[in-house]
């Protein structure tokens, strides 16, 4: 038995795991795994509680979900995203991270230690880490799946450099900041961007509009939406795309990728109620510029605090920065 971890057993209608621990980590990101790195080399012996295998995305995140990763430091030639986040969580595991394969019900964070139910365990925790991260949206029509992660994406910043999409024909779904964003970083890349958004105007800032406008590679598309994916089975090569204003009329646009930006859901709906301070779109909000929360001894880390960047060594920063937290707030409560 790992020190300073007690298990207990009971038996109800299913066998019910008691633990404690100094600190438990919800999530299985980079950020989560960060944060367990440095939380078990600082012998905090901590929980990680990762999620279900049948859960999407799956332990790992939404990295899982990448084909190719060549923007994190230290793989020169890429890595897969499955392969990177099995190697964080080797990892966690080497230096003494607990892992289940299970998923956070509920939390009591009305006193301490906090309270944390899974459907196998109750956990008490000295302090929590929440790093739950968020879901990309993703728009459904025909072909969406097919050729996910073959030419269909939800970050521009991470797979738009890739070659497939070099020198070729893409396009963004969205009419908000982040899609202006999304095309002007594409536009380094790409022979053509076309965005594409289902109303006749954007939403997005004046000033992101006259940025994207201006480049004379960014084509838009208003008042239409996509109605199905083509490929070979191998790659996109074309969506089929429909106007919200003229009934059925359907057009054929030639494209290499399509990149969705319409926005990401925060993993924190088990959080509602809680107590936990939330932002009006269910992110976690922290304070000071570090990972602390309104509530003593929870912070959080990764794509759940952060509607800006939404990277994966982002989100290991400020694991790691969650970890350091959270030990400083250990030893100033003993």
């Amino acid at each position: 038995m790992l020190a300073g971890l007690r298990v207990r057993t009971r038996r109800t209608s299913n066998l019910i795991r008691d633990l404690h621990t100094k600190l438990c980590i919800i999530g299985s990101g980079p950020g989560a795994h960060s944060a367990a790195i440095y939380a078990s080399r600082g012998a905090l012996e901590p929980i990680l509680v990762e999620g279900k295998l049948s859960n999407f995305p799956p332990p790992g995140g939404q990295l899982t979900t990448t084909i190719d990763v060549e923007n994190y430091a230290g793989f020169s030639d890429g890595v897969g995203g499955f392969e990177l986040m099995q190697l964080m969580k080797q990892q966690s595991a080497k230096f003494g991270t607990r892992i289940l394969t299970e998923e956070v019900e509920s939390v009591d964070f009305t006193k301490l230690p906090y309270k944390l139910k899974t459907e196998r365990s109750d956990i008490s925790a000295d302090s929590v880490i929440i790093a739950t991260g968020a879901v990309a949206r993703r728009l459904d029509f025909i072909g969406v799946d097919e050729y996910w992660n073959r030419g269909i994406s939800a970050c521009a910043t991470c797979d738009g450099a890739l070659p497939m999409f070099r020198n070729e024909n893409v396009v963004v779904v969205g009419g908000g900041d982040s899609a202006m964003e999304e095309a002007l970083f594409l536009t380094k890349f790409a022979k053509q961007v076309f965005v594409v958004h289902r109303r006749d105007e954007l939403r997005a800032s004046q000033i992101m509009q006259k940025r994207a406008r201006s480049n004379a590679k960014i084509t838009f598309i208003l008042s239409h939406v996509v109605e199905r994916a083509v490929g070979d089975g191998k790659r996109l090569n074309s969506l089929v795309i429909k106007s919200t204003k003229s009934g059925n009329e359907e057009s054929m646009l030639d494209t290499k990728g399509l990149f969705f930006a319409v926005g990401h859901i925060p993993a924190t709906k088990f959080l509602h109620g809680s107590g936990l301070g939330l932002d009006t779109d269910g992110y976690v909000i922290t304070l000071n510029n570090q990972t602390t929360t309104n509530l003593p001894g929870v912070f959080a880390c990764g794509d759940v605090a952060d509607r800006v960047y939404r990277q994966a060594i982002t989100a290991a920063g400020t694991g790691c920065m969650a970890a350091l937290d959270a030990e400083r707030y250990l030893e100033g409560a003993t």
